[in-house]
């Protein structure tokens, strides 16, 4: 689970590091500019988004040159329209065309993420299924896009490979078999939820048989798992994968499993299109 620690510590660094590698030794663009020239800029949504990013904006602007002073007009999660005002900054102009393309590359690509993540959310709003994202995010920008997913309404898988167990078919394989692998994950690392991944009903049962915390349903059908439902009965949490579409959401979601994973969240989202102009 991302804490704020978490997520205060992931932007100091991103935004160095995105700071550093646009700006480098220097903008000698912005040096065109009188260094003493007061700048204000509006930054503008130029479509239907759902915002995420606000405290990456605020930290661009804040180690390019804190006396920039930011005025936000709405908030992380808010629903935009085109041509919305969003935020508008004033101080040196030479700041803040320097700081541009960054603030806006984490606002454009987070507020794509909670959008997407939105989109998915409002489909099945009315039932009880978690949606889930994935660890098919943008390298650097893992907790990132995983906050961003919680500003859409959707909700977080594991962070890594560190804080939960997820046991797939080649894991089974190496560790011997289903009750292998999760007798010695607990045994490992007693304590951390332990998921593990079937293709087939008698793999379920066999999961169930040996206490994972979360079954993974890899590309099963409805019927099959509406049947795991069923089985299953309660002793552990389903999660639905593969094969999921806009199309087939709202069916999946109604045999009644518990979560579905979606690698779209995340890996197919597309930067919102934002503006910023100097007025």
């Amino acid at each position: 689970m991302l804490t704020e620690q978490d997520l205060k510590d992931t932007i100091t660094q991103s935004v160095a590091i995105a700071l550093a590698e646009d700006i480098g030794d220097g903008d000698i663009t912005a040096r065109l500019i009188p260094a003493d020239q007061p700048g204000h800029a509006r930054v503008i949504s130029r479509e239907k988004a759902v915002i995420c990013g606000q405290d990456w904006v605020n930290e661009v602007f804040r180690q390019v040159d804190p006396d920039v002073e930011l005025t936000w007009h709405v908030s992380d999660e808010a629903s935009v329209a085109p041509d919305q005002l969003l935020f508008e900054a004033k101080g040196p102009a030479r700041s803040l065309l320097t700081a541009e393309r960054a603030a806006l590359n984490f606002l454009q690509t987070l507020s794509g993420t909670a959008t997407v993540s939105r989109h998915y959310a409002d489909l099945v709003a009315d039932t009880r299924v978690r949606l889930l994202d994935t660890r098919k995010t943008l390298p650097g920008l893992r907790k990132a896009q995983k906050y961003a997913v919680t500003c859409g309404g959707c909700f977080n898988h594991r962070i890594g490979l560190f804080d939960a167990f997820l046991i797939k078919e080649n894991h089974i394989l190496a560790c011997g078999g289903i009750a292998e692998a999760i007798e010695t994950a607990r045994r490992n690392e007693p304590g951390k939820p332990v998921e593990i991944e079937v293709e087939t009903l008698s793999q379920l049962d066999e999961a169930l048989a040996a206490g994972a915390d979360i079954v993974m349903l890899d590309n099963f059908s409805l019927e099959d798992m509406r049947t795991a439902v069923k089985t299953t009965a309660g002793r552990a949490k389903l999660e639905a994968s593969g094969g999921v579409s806009e199309e087939t959401l709202k069916d999946i979601a109604e045999t009644g499993v518990d979560y579905i994973s979606i690698g779209a969240l995340t890996k197919h989202c597309r930067a919102v299109d934002l503006s910023m102009r100097l007025v």
